[in-house]
């Protein structure tokens, strides 16, 4: 076995071997400071933090206590007044002219609008010409109305053989 490739490592171990022992009896620095603070003062924090993260469950509420707002109390119930069953009342009797003055007070025109020759009376969505029939509900029944004429001012309405005259009245710009 040819150990003289070995010695120039040996010749090196021997050579360092010393200083590096020396080196590793050196006295040591002190180790630094932490950052953390200290276990008591921690805890602390920790304690707060915990009570603060608590989550109270509420009081529970009765079921009527709240109406829903989505689903008000006697959301479905119809608008109208019923009619009493067990007392007829007595037997309204009007004419034409008595429901169509009815019916004329919740017919209530924008405008008008003129389109080249073709005039246009104006209900929001809308327009209805002359010779047009409108259909108006009232007292549970619906009505079909005929529009007369109209011009910038006034609308004539006919019911049967009735004809009633009102004044366009615009709506109010906000």
């Amino acid at each position: 076995m040819n150990l003289s490739r070995y010695l120039p490592l040996v010749l090196l171990a021997l050579a360092f071997g010393p200083a590096t022992v020396a080196a590793g009896a050196a006295p040591k620095r002190k180790p630094p400071e932490s950052d953390l603070a200290p276990i008591e003062a921690r805890r602390a924090a920790v304690e707060l933090a915990s009570n603060l993260a608590k989550v109270d469950t509420p009081e529970t509420l009765a079921a009527n206590a709240v109406a829903h707002p989505f689903n008000p109390p006697g959301f479905g119930l119809s608008s109208r007044p019923t009619a009493d069953t067990t007392a007829p009342g007595p037997v309204k009797a009007y004419g034409d002219r008595e429901i169509l003055t009815a019916l004329a007070a919740k017919v209530l025109p924008k405008g008008t609008l003129s389109m080249g020759s073709e005039s246009l009376l104006i209900f929001g969505k809308k327009n209805l010409r002359p010779g047009d029939r409108l259909t108006v509900s009232y007292e549970g029944q619906d009505y079909n109305l005929e529009l007369v004429s109209f011009d910038r001012t006034n609308f004539t309405l006919r019911l049967n053989k009735e004809e009633i005259t009102r004044p366009i009245k615009p709506g109010k710009n906000p």
